[in-house]
């Protein structure tokens, strides 16, 4: 049986929670947190750390000098091993910069339970569904192969499951009759942009203490 989420403290301006993004992709999320953190939140972005090298969203932290770095899959050829490795060398990372919160942005690699484990209530997600249907990483071909009418995007705690733990806010957007894999995704990564920053917002100030 898994353990109970253990949510982060409750912050101050004087003392935000420190957050580390994770992410493998173009960033757009993490742009969206960082405008966001322009002004002074109850959170800030400590550290930025991706599994691929290439990644466009890097950048983001290199011009605004946030600890950023980079931990690729180590070279073993043992998955298993790869894998509690590498989450081992970012589990190191997130101990040295004293993180708080770990929130998963455009991240493609799914959490060991061991990993998740040791932050359970501490690692967030964004998921592009309205969970629990259409998890997984094809949820917009998938919305639309279903003919429904309503998508979204879930923010949620991440627990040992995929896109299963417990839910904290959704929105809607209509799903359009010609829509396509690409409009639905850029309808829905406007709204992501918009509610991530608010719920981290939201976590910072304790809201969802009475439901873990």
């Amino acid at each position: 049986m898994e353990g109970a989420y253990i949510l982060p403290r409750i912050a101050s301006l004087d003392n935000p929670l420190r957050l580390a993004v994770l992410i493998s992709g173009s960033g757009s999320g993490l742009e969206a947190l960082l405008n966001h953190q322009n002004i002074p939140r109850l959170h800030h972005t400590e550290l930025i750390i991706s599994d691929n090298h290439n990644a466009k969203g890097l950048k983001y932290g290199y011009e605004k000098n946030i600890n950023t770095k980079i931990i690729s899959l180590p070279e073993i050829n043992n998955k298993i091993e790869q894998r509690i490795l590498h989450e081992e060398l970012i589990h190191i990372e997130l101990i040295k910069s004293k993180i708080e919160l770990i929130v998963l942005s455009g991240y493609m690699r799914i959490l060991t339970p061991s990993f998740v484990a040791k932050w359970k209530g501490r690692i967030i997600n964004i998921h592009p569904s309205l969970l629990p249907d259409f998890p997984g990483a094809n949820a917009h071909r998938d919305v639309i192969k279903a003919g429904v009418k309503l998508s979204g995007c879930t923010v949620h705690l991440v627990d040992s499951g995929v896109d299963t733990g417990m839910i904290l806010e959704q929105r809607q957007v209509e799903v359009l009759p010609k829509e396509t894999i690409q409009t639905l995704q850029n309808k829905i990564k406007k709204i992501e942009h918009e509610l991530y920053p608010k719920v981290l917002d939201s976590l910072s100030e304790g809201v969802y203490h009475s439901i873990s």
